[in-house]
């Protein structure tokens, strides 16, 4: 028999395999950020150097990056913004009714290769030129996020009892009000999830804004593909790049740690 003590060393040491795997290479990309680029690449690698700030220096002075960033911000907010607006009246119509293929088909969606969709719309946004601007990224990305925000909130919006949705609609209440007003505040939990996923998904999606971006708004995940050429690759400015990166979707879970972990547990016993 496994006594309890021999389970919690078998899980530690599962639990330090995990973290191993998953924490050297988000280590090594920060740590390499700040070694000068000679030393990024180096073999065997160096574990002592001296810190500078010549990749960020070099990233943000001779490129356009931080307008990249802005950039990603830009499309990954509006994105979301329009995926919640779409989503949410969406989820609840599904959950109100018990409808499940329209569910289902947003998956298909979402779980669909990208490059099923992007020739049609590479050639329709081309035929009406908005390739190139932010609208066309906006309207593509938000085909990642209404997925998301559907399949987050269905078990939310489930789990709302029907009794408050009828008595709010005896007391005269639009379906636009109860959504608002009865639904959206016991559910605000999954609506932060969602947007929190959507506003990841949205930020490190890559092969749209590559095919659809302009050089005026080229997002910050392609931006940094400019540092790898053909036979040279900027090692230091390609790191401090998946730093400036990794850094908004990091910070953004880390001060709402609570409420995601909260509302991604919340949802699936509600489902």
């Amino acid at each position: 028999m496994v006594t309890p003590k021999l389970r919690r060393t078998f899980d530690a040491i599962q639990l330090g395999i995990v973290l191993v795997i998953l924490g050297v290479p988000i280590a090594w990309t920060f740590l390499s950020a700040f070694k000068p680029s000679i030393e990024v690449a180096a073999i065997p690698p160096k574990l002592f150097f001296t810190p500078t700030l010549d990749n960020f220096v070099e990233l943000f002075s001779r490129n356009d990056f931080l307008k990249n960033t802005i950039n990603s911000f830009i499309v990954a907010t509006s994105s979301t913004l329009l995926g919640l607006a779409l989503g949410i009246p969406a989820a609840f119509a599904m959950a109100w009714h018990r409808w499940q293929w329209p569910a289902t088909a947003t998956l298909f969606a979402r779980m669909a290769p990208g490059t099923l969709f992007l020739l049609p719309w590479l050639l329709m946004f081309r035929q009406v030129g908005l390739v190139g601007g932010y609208t066309a990224m906006i309207l593509t990305h938000a085909v990642i996020t209404m997925p998301i925000v559907i399949w987050v909130l269905l078990p939310y919006f489930e789990s709302v009892p029907r009794e408050l949705v009828e008595s709010a609609e005896m007391d005269g209440a639009r379906q636009d009000q109860v959504l608002r007003m009865v639904v959206l505040p016991v559910t605000m939990g999954g609506v932060v999830v969602a947007s929190i996923l959507s506003f990841v998904f949205s930020w490190n999606y890559f092969l749209f804004a590559l095919v659809l971006s302009g050089i005026e708004t080229k997002t910050a995940i392609v931006a940094s593909f400019n540092f790898i050429g053909e036979g040279v690759t900027n090692w230091g400015a390609l790191m401090a790049a998946a730093v400036v990166i990794a850094l908004p979707p990091l910070v953004l879970t880390m001060i709402i740690q609570k409420r995601l972990v909260g509302g991604l547990s919340a949802g699936a016993v509600k489902g």
